[in-house]
């Protein structure tokens, strides 16, 4: 029997979740640094705002963080060609992350959301911390795991149903979407006891159950998931070169019985390979097109790189990225954005 190592698969990964975790907190600090500036709260250095800051300063990829906005601009851009002027960065980010699921299954959740790159790091380190395994009922786990779908449910309903672009265009218009991306930054540095609280439980139940929010809550990777199960990849199994080690179904980070199953076609999988990764076995895991040919795991990583990247260079040659909100703006809203409520 042919041993393989293909370990390289998931350091290709975890540099990829690092790169993009690491990038978004060098924006994140530096959007607190020009809010901060607009606040009045952090010096100057004896210039004016308008000379340090620019649209081009703002970094853009946070708006990433913004999926409910880019939901209803994506609807307004389908059904009135109106492209969202005020986080266009957001709707270009959603995009990718739908054309990934819809091509390359749930990759955006496998290689790209930050969140999902911590949820692996908690478990990382808990198998550090406790050797002890803490089993789910499977009754448990399949009624917790259809909350992220009644929320997605919920949002779908919301905004692509109930809401009109008529409503769509005056939300995005206001002054509460101008600075959404302010409110979001509120949300991790002026914490409520009750967000931190919420925070540290979701922290304490990870370390217990493995990738808690985005197995159980994420009504983002319900939504992706679902439109995964439409793509012409698959994890496909040889049952002939599988020796049954069980490597594959005890290390998948979404726990599915790949070593079970002829091909993973659940919309739970994230595409992240970990499964083909821990595979000894030659030719016993791989990934199918269509059921009919193999895709090489490098050929993916490039795929799933190149798709992301790519979206997100079209948006930014397109004059699809950079905000369009004014530093006058910035300037009369932001000193009041904590008081300003959601329409």
């Amino acid at each position: 029997m042919a041993i393989i190592d293909r370990s390289y698969i998931r350091y290709a990964r975890y540099a990829v979740q690092a790169y993009i975790f690491l990038f978004l907190l060098y924006a994140g600090y530096a959007f607190h640094h020009i809010v901060g500036q607009y606040e009045g709260s952090i010096s100057a250095g004896g210039l004016t705002v308008s000379t340090l800051l620019s649209q081009a300063d703002r970094p853009a990829s946070i708006e990433g963080f913004l999926p409910i906005g880019a939901l209803m601009s994506l609807k307004l851009w389908l059904t009135t060609g109106f492209f969202d002027r005020i986080h266009p960065a957001g709707l270009v980010i959603f995009i990718a992350a739908l054309v990934m699921a819809l091509l390359l299954k749930k990759s955006f959740c496998g290689w790209i959301c930050p969140v999902g790159a911590l949820s692996d790091a908690v478990w990382r380190l808990r198998q550090q911390l406790f050797k002890h395994q803490f089993g789910m009922h499977r009754w448990v786990d399949y009624t917790l795991r259809s909350v992220k779908y009644l929320l997605m449910a919920l949002f779908i309903y919301i905004i692509l149903i109930k809401m009109n672009p008529g409503a769509i265009a005056s939300f995005i218009e206001g002054d509460y979407y101008k600075i959404a991306d302010v409110k979001m930054l509120y949300f991790f540095t002026r914490m409520s006891a009750t967000t931190l609280a919420s925070l540290v439980i979701l922290f304490l139940l990870s370390l217990v159950y493995r990738n808690f929010w985005c197995r159980y809550l994420c009504p983002y990777g319900g939504l992706l998931g679902l439109l995964s199960t439409f793509s012409p990849l698959k994890i496909t199994r040889n049952n002939e070169a599988c020796i049954h080690c069980g490597l594959c179904s005890n290390n998948c980070p979404s726990l599915i019985p790949v070593e079970r199953l002829p091909s993973v076609r659940t919309p739970e999988c994230t595409g992240c390979l970990t499964c083909v990764s821990r595979c000894p076995a030659k030719g016993a895991l791989e990934i199918s097109i269509s059921g009919r040919r193999t895709l090489h795991p490098v050929v993916f990583i490039i795929f799933v790189t190149l798709l992301f990247f790519g979206i997100l260079g079209i948006g930014r040659h397109a004059g699809k990225w950079q905000s369009s909100v004014t530093e006058s703006e910035y300037r009369r809203i932001i000193p009041t954005a904590s008081a300003l409520e959601h329409p």
